[in-house]
């Protein structure tokens, strides 16, 4: 049998990733859908606050992720607020705090919460599983607080957060490390979808009192995007 033709190669190659792209499932806007389980939202909530107080979950992950007053921040399925209520006194007046959901009663509950706090320097905003709609060039910081396993579309969100950054921005991500359908995502899983976004993995470290890990992440910076059609989704 005759080797084949480098031309010959070349085109096979081409022609079986054209039809490996194709057989990807993608939305009206191109990004693929992501290729594993996605859990479902149940609660507004991951663990009581007494619990997580207890623990001095925000202590560890504040340090870590280098919140300072002045800072403008964003918690993304900030659900009822717990990070909301303690990031606001941690940027101070000077700062601001974006609370956003997709669940409109979660918000609902959250705006009440902000109201009775009067917690002045927090804005709500309403996303969606695809766009977390936040303003661009804004963030010191967002945050994906053991939701990250729940979003629908994991590459659309990261791909349209990513303008929301102002240079030297970071995205800090907290989860156990599990399998999406158990609520968690396993490390390597989460640095694989996050890099074929355009992010890259600073550090990741295993918090105390079994909140699972924390990885923060560098995002891309303007013009380094990946066009949504060119993002194939990571096996999970």
């Amino acid at each position: 049998m005759k080797p084949l033709l480098p031309s010959v190669l070349a085109l096979l190659l081409v022609t079986t990733g054209l039809a490996q792209a194709q057989a990807v499932r993608r939305d009206a806007a191109g990004f693929p859908a992501p290729d594993r389980p996605v859990a479902e939202i149940v609660s507004p909530i991951w663990a009581s606050e007494e619990e997580r107080d207890e623990v001095k979950e925000t202590e560890q992950v504040f340090s870590a992720a280098g919140i300072k007053p002045g800072q403008t921040v964003a918690d993304i399925g900030a659900g009822s607020g717990y990070y909301v209520v303690r990031l606001s006194p941690a940027v101070g007046p000077a700062g601001r705090v974006y609370a956003e959901d997709i669940m409109p009663d979660y918000l609902a509950g959250l705006k009440a919460r902000v109201a009775r706090m009067n917690l002045a320097n927090v804005t709500l905003v309403q996303g969606t599983a695809d766009d977390p709609k936040l303003p661009k060039a804004a963030l010191d910081a967002a945050f994906l607080i053991h939701m990250y396993h729940e979003i629908e579309q994991p590459y659309g969100l990261l791909h349209r957060l990513a303008g929301s950054f102002k240079p030297g921005g970071r995205l800090i991500i907290t989860d156990l490390d599990r399998r999406p359908e158990n609520h968690g995502t396993p490390p390597a899983l989460l640095r694989c979808e996050l890099a074929a976004v355009g992010y890259r993995e600073l550090s990741r470290k295993t918090l105390t009192g079994g909140v699972g890990y924390i990885a923060i992440f560098e995002p891309p910076a303007p013009g380094r995007l990946p066009a949504p059609q060119t993002i194939m989704p990571c096996k999970g």
